[in-house]
């Protein structure tokens, strides 16, 4: 019975031992590597996102009809396509540089329109609001 509550004492004992270096953190070599970088540097070329074919609702044509007109952009808009999209931010796939965005996932749709030939790629949010998205 004495063994192993000797051998118990033995183990508590250099666990403490080895507990109480009095090393402090401070006083560790410091890494001989650089810190991680946590975020890329510089803009990242987001790609075009691909999602489910849908209809665009009347609002939301009416709204980019709407930026159409207050860009001056005459003409009658065309439907190219119109795509559910699950967007990784608040950027709607089209990050702007110097601006800060939400980073969850946004459900929301990628609407592209021609009108004389040139294509206008609109993001939508959650809301009726429309983002053109210019390279």
């Amino acid at each position: 019975m004495k063994r192993p509550l000797l051998a118990v004492g033995v183990v508590l004992l250099l666990s403490l031992t080895a507990c109480a270096s009095g090393g402090n953190v401070a006083d560790s070599p410091t890494p001989s590597r650089p810190p991680f970088a946590t975020t890329t540097p510089g803009p990242l070329k987001t790609p075009t996102p691909t999602g489910t074919p849908t209809d665009v609702p009347p609002a939301r044509w009416d709204a980019i009809v709407a930026d159409l007109e207050m860009r001056g952009v005459g003409g009658e808009p065309t439907l190219v396509s119109a795509t559910a999209v699950t967007w990784n931010s608040g950027a709607l796939g089209c990050p702007q540089p110097g601006m800060s965005y939400t980073q969850a996932l946004v459900e929301g749709m990628q609407v592209i329109v021609e009108v004389d030939g040139m294509p206008y790629d609109y993001r939508f949010g959650n809301g009726n609001s429309p983002l053109l998205c210019q390279s």
